[in-house]
């Protein structure tokens, strides 16, 4: 039976460089709530000419998620439809280290323009 953690994210930084129409951002974040600690992703984004975009890439989040703590690796792919960034996230398997290693799990995240950004997570440990 897997536990559910929930929270919500501020953006620290964002720094995007184009790379021949490929994107790639390095962002730093701080997660609040069920899933709390520094977060640093790396994201591949294909922009199209309406500024919409797939992307796809990795989050580490070092803290805690509900009352254990370490870090924690997620991958995502996932679309920005000119309002709001949303996907899907999944734990890398065998990332989770401290008091998470043997994390499982799969949850979303929400990040819209002006908005509150979100992440859901669904966890179980092997």
């Amino acid at each position: 039976m897997s536990t559910q953690a929930t929270g919500t994210f501020k953006i620290d930084s964002w720094d995007e460089a184009d790379e021949g129409g490929l994107a790639r951002a390095r962002v730093t974040q701080t997660f609040s709530g069920g899933i709390a600690g520094a977060g640093r992703a790396d994201w591949l984004m294909a922009y199209r000419a309406d500024k919409t975009a797939d992307f796809t890439g990795y989050l580490r989040v070092d803290g805690e998620i509900g009352e254990r703590s370490g870090a924690v690796v997620f991958r995502s792919t996932g679309a920005f439809d000119g309002k709001e960034a949303a996907g899907p996230l999944e734990i890398v398997r065998g990332s989770g280290t401290g008091e998470l290693a043997g994390i499982v799990g799969t949850g979303t995240f929400s990040a819209p323009m002006g908005g509150e950004p979100s992440v859901s997570l669904d966890y179980d440990f092997e």
